[in-house]
């Protein structure tokens, strides 16, 4: 059975994940693993201001997980997603099989710091961050 790589990158609402960043971060390794699927990468990446209201909401946490499972389980994984309330938005992309050591030790490594193009600068990873042994 061939297992590909995807990238998940999904909008928390912020009032909950406050309350419980543990409970509500778990919920994407809890339903990718029950579905078959293996965790690479499972991290915090911001809270931001959306560009406009999702849900009645103007704010966002997002969260970047990158997962291995088969392309045929993905149907169930989307449902289960779209299945829960503290999840405003979310996009599941196939990774390239080329790309996946380089994106996960990047997103591993660090992120991006927030700011004009020519200011930005690599900082370390900040504390939420939840690795997953490989």
């Amino acid at each position: 059975m061939v297992k590909n790589v995807y990238e998940g990158l999904f909008i928390f609402d912020s009032d909950l994940y406050a309350k419980g960043p543990e409970d509500i971060s778990s919920q994407i390794a809890g339903v990718i693993e029950q579905l078959g699927g293996e965790v690479l990468l499972s991290r915090l990446w911001d809270e931001r201001k959306l560009a406009y209201p999702v849900k009645g909401h103007r704010r966002g946490t997002y969260w970047l997980a990158y997962f291995r499972t088969d392309p045929s389980i993905i149907k169930d994984i989307t449902r289960q997603f779209q299945l829960n309330d503290s999840i405003l938005r979310f996009l599941i992309l196939a990774v390239d099989p080329r790309l996946v050591d380089t994106l996960v030790e990047h997103s591993r490594a660090g992120f991006i710091a927030e700011g004009p193009a020519e200011s930005r600068e690599v900082q370390n990873v900040p504390a939420g961050v939840e690795e997953v042994p490989a």
